[in-house]
């Protein structure tokens, strides 16, 4: 497999710790290895390492300090720390008594949170490691991204189908269950089924519990469990005025990669363009936006626009110096602008762009059309949104 150098970068200061969040195969155990090659690594996903620290967390403090000092010069690594909780209390004493560092990695804080864990009280910074990004892939391919998706491995290997199977069943649903998040395995997995044929769309929490055959509070339970685990992230409205005519309540939801998505919904993305396309395309935009405000710190406000009309803007980013509006076509007319020009008039937004699959880059209204690809070279190297 290629290596692929992320564009993901914690720089610590001596004696400073962290925590490493990410999705499960996103990548976060590789990254750790390639970058903190002589760190000390305890991986609690190793059975013997779990039971053992699970039974007596004090036993990794006697560990630790039972090394030589030259081996405490580099940050400590814990991946999978979710796992044995307790371990928290531990670390939190090492840093404060001899002021060691450490990277805290895992795919869910949920577990350490319900669990009431200690979280170092601010004592580790948060960063957090997406799928692949158009930035970080030397020959990126639209279409192969949009059917297998930006988790490393199931971009870059052929067997993409059988990767996102697996995915799905092994993780998205039993492993959660198996972790007790959720109790109900059969309604969690109707729930994520409705969730990956509704993805990028309004939320309707009523016909998604009649669906599912649970109630309104377990759904939204349901979706702040999938935000937990980094599974995906709700994209609440644009609030700016006070205008009965536009959306404000009403979320949309997006799963955190484009692959997963398509193979819960069994979608296969043939051709670059129709409706199963222009979907696609639209979670991947949105995808590297949120990729892009985390790993540049910018972290500005994405969220989308709409009317009760009828009129929408998928994206408005910060406190709406930006519109974006995304287009899953290669030939744009005045009609495809006609939301972005109703939000332009209306909230005067300092750029408009209508990213779209087409080959040249061009002005309209003062809208600019563009190529995605222009669009997010523009945006990995800071023109877009500073």
């Amino acid at each position: 497999m290629n290596l692929i150098k992320r564009y993901l970068n914690i720089d610590l200061p001596k004696g400073q710790s962290a925590f490493l969040w990410g999705a499960r195969k996103t990548g976060k155990t590789t990254y750790i290895k390639n970058n903190y090659p002589e760190s000390i690594l305890l991986d609690l996903l190793k059975t013997d390492d779990y039971l053992r620290l699970l039974e007596k967390p004090y036993l990794f403090r006697q560990e630790i300090l039972a090394l030589d000092n030259s081996k405490l010069d580099k940050p400590i690594i814990i991946d999978e720390i979710q796992k044995v909780p307790l371990l928290l209390d531990e670390v939190h004493h090492l840093i404060e008594s001899y002021k060691l560092s450490f990277i805290l990695s895992g795919s869910s804080a949920r577990k350490l949170k319900r669990g009431k864990a200690n979280m170092l009280g601010g004592r580790a910074w948060r960063f957090e490691l997406f799928p692949l990004t158009y930035f970080e892939i030397k020959k990126f391919e639209l279409l192969r991204a949009l059917n297998h998706g930006l988790i490393p491995v199931h971009y870059l290997e052929n067997e993409h189908q059988r990767y996102l199977k697996s995915y799905v069943q092994d993780y998205l649903k039993e492993e959660i269950f198996d972790e007790g998040l959720v109790r109900n395995l059969p309604a969690f997995s109707r729930f994520l089924d409705s969730v990956g044929y509704s993805n990028g769309e309004l939320v309707n929490y009523l016909n998604i519990s009649r669906e599912c055959g649970v109630d309104s509070k377990t759904v939204k339970e349901y979706y702040n469990i999938l935000s937990d685990t980094l599974l995906g992230k709700l994209v609440e409205p644009f609030k700016k005025r006070q205008e009965r005519e536009v959306i404000r309540k009403t979320p949309k939801f997006y799963l955190f990669d484009v692959g997963v998505a398509g193979a819960i919904s069994k979608r296969i993305i043939l051709e670059d363009k129709g409706e199963q396309f222009g979907k696609a395309f639209e979670h991947f935009i949105y995808m590297e936006l949120n990729a892009h405000r985390n790993y540049t710190e910018l972290d500005y406000e994405i969220n989308f626009w709409r009317t009760n009309y009828g009129f929408e803007v998928d994206f408005i980013l910060g406190d709406g110096e930006i519109a974006v509006e995304v287009k899953g076509k290669n030939n744009i007319d005045n009609k495809d602008l006609k939301s972005l020009n109703i939000f332009k008039n209306e909230y005067k937004p300092k750029s408009a762009y209508l990213v779209c699959n087409e080959s040249r880059e061009r002005l309209v209204d003062m809208i600019r059309i563009i190529p995605y690809n222009i669009f997010l070279d523009k945006l990995w190297s800071g023109e877009i949104i500073k």
